[in-house]
């Protein structure tokens, strides 16, 4: 199949494009900056520019993951925003409708499910982790970021509905590399590890269920998945979550105190979300294959970790 990527210079993309090719794809990357696996330099609000990539590449299937994300809310004006994700994503579902495709994959994020209430979460007076699954709701996005991004999902639906074609929406959690741009309490690597309890996945496992889904797309027609590493939690853990999540975890991983406190990490004194990737799991065949589980592994075998870390990480963009 031959396969649009945008967003190829990307974190993701560059794990992603491989993998494509190794499942027998013929892969053409876009992004506004150049890289390994990118074979064409423009912007996807530039509906020309998408025109002519599609007849000259003779493209059958989009995978569309280019997009602004949250830490460039403050690079970028709101109006870039919808140029690139709710433009640039129109752009290509009417390109895709045009050459009769019936797969399109659009990565969206889970953080436009982070509603005040959710983020307050606990300090907010939550007594109990609010569950994120698909059913999840009402959403009420709260930035722009989240905002275009829901709305590009909306046009996936709609172009599903109006044309037939299969649109597969998948909300990542995090997976970047860097360190968060918001919370500097604990070293990079212990926040890393502590969010593959309730809000992480591996950019690998991120790529591998894209790929499921570009599979599955025909038969699936329209579905929106979140995307997170298995939670080990239950439903009925929210309330202790919230009360003290170390004792919690210690229930199913017996040995965690032990494991965090010889590398001289901290728990979560507290869980107040959790994604539940449990539908994509399920109907696209387990994709998601690490989770706090193997992290525990490594420290137990003084092995590297199954995530990356780099606290230097920039966006390949911004070196443009």
């Amino acid at each position: 199949m031959k396969v649009l990527l945008t967003g190829s210079s990307g974190w993701l993309g560059r794990f992603l494009a491989p993998i494509l090719r190794e499942a027998g794809n013929a892969v053409t990357g876009l992004d506004v900056a150049p890289g390994v696996d990118t074979d064409v330099v423009c912007d996807v609000a530039d509906r020309a520019a998408i025109d002519r990539v599609f007849a000259d590449h003779g493209i059958e299937a989009v995978i569309h993951a280019g997009a602004l994300h949250k830490p460039d809310i403050v690079r970028y004006p709101a109006q870039r925003f919808v140029d690139v994700n709710v433009t640039g994503t129109l752009n290509l579902l009417e390109a895709a409708v045009a050459a009769g495709h019936e797969r399109f994959i659009f990565t969206s994020t889970t953080s436009l499910m982070i509603r005040a209430d959710v983020r307050a979460g606990k300090a907010g007076g939550a007594r109990e982790a609010f569950w994120l699954d698909e059913e999840f709701g009402p959403l009420q996005p709260r930035n722009i970021y989240g905002v275009t991004k829901l709305a590009a999902e909306h046009l996936c639906r709609l172009y599903h509905d109006l044309h037939g074609i299969s649109t597969m929406v998948l909300r990542t959690g995090r997976f970047f590399p860097e360190e968060d741009d918001t919370h500097r309490t604990l070293s990079g690597p212990n926040m890393k590890a502590n969010e593959f309890l309730n809000r992480r996945l591996t950019v690998e496992d991120a790529a591998r269920a894209h790929v499921a889904a570009l599979e599955k797309a025909p038969q699936l027609g329209h579905q929106v998945f979140v995307l997170s590493a298995p939670t080990p939690f239950s439903r009925d853990d929210s309330r202790a979550l919230v009360a003290g999540a170390p004792s919690v975890i210690a229930r199913y991983f017996p040995d965690v105190a032990e494991l965090y406190a010889r590398q001289g990490w901290q728990l979560p004194a507290y869980i107040d979300r959790v994604y539940d990737a449990g539908k994509a799991q399920k109907m696209l065949d387990a994709p998601l294959q690490t989770g706090f589980g193997q992290v525990l592994e490594a420290l137990r075998d003084n092995a590297p970790q199954p995530f990356h870390h780099d606290a230097a990480y920039t966006s390949p963009k911004e070196a443009i």
